[in-house]
């Protein structure tokens, strides 16, 4: 690998670890609120669904910040970017950092929801940079260089990680001080940022203008935006459902008087569809999967598993190239395997029950989601250069609302029905003591009475205290500390893990539904010769040897 020769520009190499580092700031903060998701549960007391929601905010303002950097990159200019991104990433710790164990409960939630939803906008701000950057800088190898880029993801999540499983459990840091940390690599990426001369985009190059950038979005393209801000209009914002959706129709007409009603492209509506599922599967599930497995097992291995999984993502998405040029799979094949190890290592994980199987079940799950985001950027990028940074930031948009809105939300919601459903038919004495008051629905499912988050936090302190007493007295038999809790406790317990189980064969669905999307896109390019990237008339690309293919 020659970065260098490789680049377009003599700076390129510096500004590809810059977006690195930019990137590995989000992961790092997004890893530290999945390992005290449990803790805000317990001082709060917070279900199931209120803690999805607020991981969904940290997923839902990252659209808005893609989007809106996406449209405006070209005009305002990379730098000026970076500048807001670090200004929002600021303001973020302070409104978080407002939320106190003796506020009202809808206080201290309203105060996490937002820090956690502007931090996500710094984070999109920053994506909006970082990848129509990278796929500049790299025209002819960007399924391989998006995916060095977004390695630092996971690199972040095995910080984040680390810092709730050495700080956080060992060392017992308030989860305010962990979640801090993630303003080393913010001071850092501006630093590196500082500067630097900035490349157009092929688009840019050529002068196109935002109506002919956006054509093959289009209507299709904006139906799949649309549809998840009105879920956001109504879910986050509260907005009554009927104006959210007559809201999200006007942004929607409006998209057809800027592309004079364009359709757009068909394959590209096709790729939002496909990354709208990537981000449920994938950004959804590791905003639980620490919850979940550390649930199942322990809260210290949870972590453990957290960290390894994303060291497994971090190193594989240095092998990119390798597996296009040597083993002879498009980037569309890679998507396709990628798919179906998703849904083996997601069932396999829903049965752990150690922690040497765990390491196996969730090694298939990271092989799995590891090339998901990077390679649809990177696909994108490839067949719609006419759309300079909009698609491709709109790509990253749809992913992020759809984690917010339907992965993290939805797998909140299924952990809450699944485990009061359990709880309901084997110990109804123990679910009317232990469900919540008001039951609460999502989307178009119904209602949901949920377990209690406070008391179900004080049955996990119980068992981590009596692990803790054996562990010391030197036993480590799980079913010893789990026979010191009451019969209440067990069941209320064994409820939240076969709520977890379920849960994961439930998301199993989303990426066998990608595999079938995937599978028909291997159909149709291997019917028009073959997957090749699309470049436009006298861009850098098209003399590097680039193709000339107009886009499909």
């Amino acid at each position: 690998m020659n970065i260098r020769q490789d680049g377009i520009t003599p700076n390129a190499t510096r500004l590809l670890w810059a977006g690195f580092v930019a990137i590995l700031a989000a992961g790092l903060g997004f890893g530290v609120r999945g390992g005290i998701l449990a803790t805000w549960g317990a001082e709060f007391g917070f279900a199931g669904a209120e803690l999805g929601a607020i991981t969904g905010a940290g997923l839902t303002g990252f659209c808005f910040g893609i989007i809106i950097g996406g449209l405006v990159v070209d005009k305002l200019g990379y730098g000026r970017l970076v500048i807001a991104a670090f200004a929002f990433h600021a303001l973020s710790a302070f409104v978080t950092f407002a939320a106190m164990p003796d506020q009202e409960k809808a206080v201290a939630y309203n105060f996490l929801y937002w820090g956690t939803f502007i931090f996500a906008i710094a984070n999109g701000t920053l994506e909006a940079v970082a990848n129509p950057l990278v796929a500049t800088l790299f025209p002819n190898k960007r399924t391989h260089y998006l995916n060095i880029l977004h390695a630092s993801w996971p690199a972040g999540l095995v910080a984040g990680g680390a810092i709730g499983w050495i700080l956080g459990e060992q060392y017992g840091w308030h989860w305010k001080w962990q979640l801090g940390l993630f303003f080393i690599p913010t001071v850092v990426y501006g630093l590196m940022f500082f500067g630097q001369q900035m490349p157009q985009s092929e688009a840019s190059k050529k002068g196109l203008n935002l109506s002919e950038m956006f054509k093959d979005v289009g209507l299709l393209g904006a139906l799949v935006v649309c549809f998840l801000l009105a879920l956001f209009f109504h879910g986050a914002l509260g907005i009554p459902q009927t104006w959210a959706y007559a809201l999200a129709g006007a942004l929607l007409v409006a998209v057809g008087v800027l592309t004079q009603f364009s359709m757009g492209a068909f394959l590209l509506f096709v790729l939002f569809v496909a990354h709208l599922l990537v981000g449920a599967v994938e950004l959804g599930t590791d905003g639980w999967i620490q919850n979940i497995t550390g649930n199942i097992l322990t809260p210290a291995e949870g972590k453990i598993l957290f960290v390894f999984t994303s060291f497994v993502m971090f190193a594989l998405r240095f092998t990119a190239d390798f597996i296009e040029k040597r083993i002879g799979l498009s980037p569309i094949g890679i998507l396709l395997a990628c798919s179906l190890l998703a849904v083996v290592g997601l069932l396999v994980t829903s049965r752990i029950e150690t922690f040497v199987g765990a390491i196996f079940a969730l090694l298939i799950y990271a092989v799995g989601k590891t090339f998901f985001w990077p390679t649809m950027l990177a696909v994108t990028s490839d067949r719609f250069p006419r759309t300079g940074a909009i698609a491709i930031s709109i790509m990253g948009g749809v992913g992020m609302m759809s984690a917010g809105m339907i992965g993290g939300p939805g797998l909140g919601y299924a952990k809450d029905r699944f485990a009061s459903a359990h709880l309901e038919v084997r110990h109804r004495a123990v679910y009317a003591e232990y469900t919540v008051e008001e039951p609460r629905g999502w989307l178009f499912f119904g209602d949901v009475a949920a377990i209690d988050g406070r008391k179900l936090g004080d049955v996990q302190a119980t068992l981590a205290a009596a692990r803790d007493e054996l562990a010391a007295a030197g036993i480590h038999d799980p079913q010893a500390a789990l026979e010191r809790l009451t019969p209440e406790e067990r069941a209320v317990h064994a409820a939240s893990i076969q709520g977890d189980r379920q849960t994961l064969v439930a998301d199993a669905v989303i990426p066998a539904v990608m595999a079938l999307i995937y599978l028909g896109l291997l159909i149709y390019f291997r019917s028009i010769g073959g997957y090749k990237a699309v470049h436009l008339e006298g861009t850098d690309a098209t003399h590097r040897g680039g193709s000339r293919r107009r886009p499909r």
